[in-house]
C-alpha cells in the first residue's frame, strides 16, 4: 500500500487533477526528509491539516547531495519515499531532481504551498506561482531542537 503512494511526476499530476476536479484542496510541500524525526512528523501532519490532500515532493539522492554535501543523503531515495509514504497524512510522494521544486509545483498546481517557518513567504520557491493562481502560502512552526543535521552531529559525537 505505501509503495502505491509513490508516483512518477506524470502520475502525480494526473492524481492532483482528479482531486482538484473533485473539489479537494491540494497541499504541497517538499524536502529531503533524510533521517525522519519528530520535527518532520509534526510538520507534515500540520501541513496535511491545511487541506484535503498532501502531495510531497522528495529530493532525489543527487539533489540532496548537491544541497547537503557528498555524505548525504544517509538514507537512499527509495527508502525515504517508502518511509514518508507510510505516513497516513501523506497522500502522494513524487521525486524531483532539479535544484528547486519550481517545475514540480507548476505541474502539480497546489492550492496551498507549505514550508517551515525557517522560510518566509518571500523566500519560498513557487510562492509567486501559487499566489498568482489565487492559492495560499503557509509556514509552519518547526519543533525546536529537531533537524537532521543536528541529529547526525549528535550521532557522530556519540560514537
Amino acid at each position: 500500500m505505501t509503495e502505491s503512494k509513490i508516483l512518477t511526476r506524470q502520475q502525480a499530476v494526473y492524481q492532483a487533477n482528479q482531486w482538484r476536479n473533485e473539489g479537494q484542496q491540494l497541499v504541497f510541500t517538499n524536502g529531503c526528509f533524510d533521517i525522519v524525526h519528530l520535527g518532520h512528523i509534526d510538520y507534515l501532519e500540520k501541513a496535511r491539516n491545511l487541506g484535503d490532500r498532501l502531495i510531497l515532493g522528495l529530493n532525489t539522492d543527487a539533489s540532496v547531495s548537491c544541497l547537503k554535501g557528498p555524505n548525504r543523503p544517509v538514507v537512499n531515495e527509495y527508502a525515504r519515499a517508502r518511509l514518508i509514504a507510510a505516513l497516513a497524512f501523506v497522500d502522494v510522494v513524487t521525486f524531483f531532481g532539479e535544484s528547486t521544486p519550481l517545475e514540480l509545483i507548476e505541474a502539480i498546481r497546489p492550492d496551498i504551498l507549505v514550508k517551515g517557518d525557517d522560510y518566509t513567504v518571500a523566500t519560498i520557491v513557487g510562492a509567486d506561482f501559487v499566489l498568482g493562481r489565487g492559492g495560499r502560502v503557509e509556514t509552519i512552526a518547526l519543533v525546536p531542537g529537531y533537524s537532521t543535521t543536528k541529529l547526525i552531529e549528535r550521532i557522530k559525537q556519540s560514537y
